[in-house]
C-alpha cells in the first residue's frame, strides 16, 4: 500500500467503536422484511438516519419513495407498496476522469422469531466476546455499517475520488429484490459495484437464479371410512397418495441435474428442486380434492434463458414431471397444473473483470485470501450486473452461515476490514483526482 492507503486503513482501524455504534444504531431499527400489505416499519427512519450522516460527510443525498410499476414483473409478481419504505442514493462527487463504484446495501432483515429463544432481544445489539449480536449484524447490517463507514472516511480525509463514489442503501432485497430493481428503475448505475454481503471475505463472481413452481395434484372426493370403486367406476381419489408421483420425479430430476456435465459451475451448486410447501385436505374423513406442492429450483447461469431467466428450466420441469405422470392412468387423463410465481436471474462475471481483481488485491491488503467464490441462493448484485451494466461481486464479512440465525452475530475485526477492503478498492478502482 502507497502512504494514502496506509492512512485510509489506519483512519478506518481508528473508527472501530464508530462503526460498531453505527452497526448497532441500525439493528436497533426494525425493519424485518415484509409480506406484501404489511405496513411499513423503521424502514424510513432508518434511512434519514444514513441520509444525515452521509450528508453531513459531504454527499448529496436522495431519498425516494419508488412507485409500485418500478418493479413490477417477472421477479416481483405482485402489487408492492413502497409507502414508508423510501431507497436512499448517496454520491460523492468525484473530480473527473476515473470510474464510478457504486456500494449496495440492502437493510430489511428476517424476522427475528422466535425471540424467546436467543440469549438477548434480537433488535437489541449486544457486543459479546468481539462479536456483534443482533438481527442484522450479519445479515447485512454489519455490512451496510462498514460500507457507509468507508466513504465517510475517504470524505473526512479529504481524498477526493477521480469517480463518483455511489452509496445505495435500499428495502425488500429478503422478500423480493424489489428494492434493487427499483433502484436501477430510479437510475442508479455505476461502472462497477461491491455489494458487502457476508461472504467470509470471498469475492462472489456469481450466483443461481431461481423459479418457484407451485403444483396441483387433482384428486376425487370421497368418504374415507368407505370401500371406494375404481376410479373409473366413479370411485374416490386419493390426491395426496397420487403427488406422490410428482414428489419421486421431482427426486429424480434433482439427481438428473447433478450429473450433467453442462450444468457444473466452479463456484456454484448443480441446479436444485426442493420441496418447500405442501398443502392438501378438507376433512379428516374425506379423500383430499387436491393436493399443491411448492418448490423452489435454484439454477446457474448455464440454465438460463437467452434473456437470463429460467425459461427453459420452467420447461424442463413441466416435461420431466409431466412424463411421470403420464405413466399413471389418472394423472395421465388429470394432469397436474403449473402455477409460476418469481423468476429470479442468475449473475456472472468474469474472473478477470477489474473489480473482482480490484476487490481481491483490496482483501489481500488488509489481511483476507483472495478467494473467488459464489452465492447459491441469490442477491442484489446479480440485479445491478443483470440490468444496469454494472458488473457488481459480493465481499464482506464472515459469515453467510449466520445469517438468518437465532443469535446472530458477525465478528467486529470482519467488520473493520470490511471497511478498509471497500474504502481500498474504492481508491484503487476509482481513482484520486
Amino acid at each position: 500500500m502507497n502512504d494514502l492507503e496506509q492512512r485510509v486503513v489506519a483512519a478506518i482501524a481508528g473508527s472501530r467503536d464508530e462503526l460498531v455504534e453505527l452497526a448497532s444504531d441500525l439493528i436497533r431499527f426494525d425493519t424485518t422484511a415484509r409480506d406484501a400489505g404489511d405496513p411499513a416499519r423503521d424502514e424510513a427512519a432508518l434511512q434519514a438516519h444514513l441520509a444525515g450522516r452521509l450528508r453531513a460527510a459531504g454527499a448529496e443525498v436522495e431519498v425516494w419513495e419508488p412507485r409500485p410499476e418500478d418493479v413490477r414483473g417477472r421477479q416481483v409478481p405482485f402489487e408492492l407498496d413502497f409507502a414508508g419504505r423510501p431507497q436512499l442514493l448517496a454520491r460523492f462527487a468525484g473530480g473527473g476522469g476515473g470510474r464510478s463504484l457504486l456500494l449496495n446495501g440492502h437493510i430489511d432483515v428476517v424476522s427475528g422469531e422466535p425471540k424467546a429463544r436467543w440469549t438477548t432481544d434480537p433488535n437489541t445489539p449486544v457486543v459479546r466476546d468481539g462479536k456483534l449480536y443482533g438481527r442484522g449484524a450479519c445479515d447485512m447490517k454489519g455490512g451496510v455499517a462498514s460500507m457507509v463507514l468507508a466513504a465517510e472516511t475517504l470524505s473526512g480525509l479529504g481524498i477526493r475520488l477521480a469517480g463518483d463514489l455511489l452509496v445505495n442503501t435500499i428495502t425488500d432485497e429478503e422478500s423480493s429484490g424489489a428494492g434493487g430493481i427499483a433502484s436501477v428503475a430510479h437510475g442508479v448505475r455505476a461502472d462497477a459495484g461491491i455489494v458487502p454481503e457476508p461472504t467470509g471475505f470471498e469475492v462472489w463472481i456469481a450466483c443461481r437464479g431461481s423459479v418457484y413452481p407451485t403444483i396441483t395434484v387433482e384428486g376425487r372426493p370421497g368418504h374415507a371410512e368407505l370401500l371406494q370403486p375404481h376410479w373409473r367406476d366413479g370411485g374416490a381419489v386419493n390426491a395426496i397418495e397420487k403427488a406422490q408421483i410428482v414428489l419421486d420425479a421431482i427426486r429424480g430430476l434433482r439427481e438428473e441435474w447433478r450429473t450433467r456435465s453442462d450444468l457444473q459451475h466452479p463456484y456454484l451448486s448443480p441446479p436444485d428442486i426442493v420441496p418447500t410447501v405442501m398443502r392438501a385436505g378438507e376433512w379428516s374423513v374425506t379423500y383430499p380434492a387436491s393436493c399443491s406442492i411448492t418448490s423452489a429450483v435454484l439454477f446457474p447461469p448455464a440454465f438460463a434463458d437467452a434473456h437470463g431467466f429460467g425459461s427453459r428450466v420452467r420447461d424442463e420441469v413441466r416435461e420431466w414431471i409431466g412424463r411421470a405422470c403420464a405413466a399413471d392412468p389418472w394423472l395421465a387423463e388429470h394432469p397436474p397444473s403449473f402455477d409460476w410465481s418469481a423468476d429470479i436471474p442468475p449473475m456472472e462475471i468474469p474472473p478477470d473483470d477489474p473489480i473482482v481483481q480490484t476487490v481481491l488485491a483490496a482483501s489481500a491488503e488488509v489481511g483476507e485470501p483472495a478467494r473467488l467464490g459464489g452465492l447459491d441462493s441469490w442477491y442484489d448484485g446479480a440485479t445491478y450486473t443483470m440490468s444496469a451494466a454494472t458488473p457488481s461481486v459480493g465481499f464482506g464479512p464472515r459469515s453467510i452461515s449466520d445469517a438468518h440465525t437465532i443469535d446472530e452475530s458477525v465478528p467486529i475485526d470482519d467488520l473493520v476490514r470490511c471497511a478498509q477492503a471497500i474504502a481500498l478498492a474504492a481508491v484503487r478502482f476509482c481513482g484520486t483526482a
